[in-house]
């Protein structure tokens, strides 16, 4: 897949992301792209998995750049970032999960960081008129 289809799909599945949940995870992103399954989402929150690019399809220069392109969209759309700690799930003590061979801090944190639409205020006021 090219740099610009996969640009292309970042916007059109985050946009679905958007309008269904009202924030993008980096994770469901890549499973409505199918680079991922949810019973692979399920095995590394289990621990079954140590680490989520491990299952990814796709090789890891093209999942960094939807993780690129997921970022540009966000800001495009005005988006909060929101990093979230994803902890394993299961029983015995949660442990942080990792997204990475690595463990490199800046692809972790562009993995765990949501993104959520924030209400313009102007939004909030017409809604207050209506009241």
């Amino acid at each position: 897949m090219s740099k610009k289809k996969i640009e292309q799909s970042v916007r059109h599945r985050a946009t679905e992301l958007i309008k269904e949940k009202g924030y993008i995870s980096p994770v469901d992103l890549l499973v409505k792209m199918e680079r991922l399954t949810s019973k692979q989402v399920e095995d590394w929150r289990f621990k079954r998995i140590p680490y989520l690019e491990r299952v990814t399809v796709g090789n890891l220069a093209k999942l960094n750049h939807t993780m690129k392109a997921l970022k540009k969209f966000a800001n495009e759309q005005n988006l909060k970032p929101s990093i979230t700690t994803y902890k394993s799930w299961g029983k015995g003590p949660k442990k942080l999960l990792r997204f990475s061979k690595t463990g490199n801090p800046y692809m972790e944190e562009l993995y765990s960081t949501h993104y959520v639409r924030v209400k313009s205020k102007r939004k909030s006021e017409a809604e207050k008129k209506d009241e």
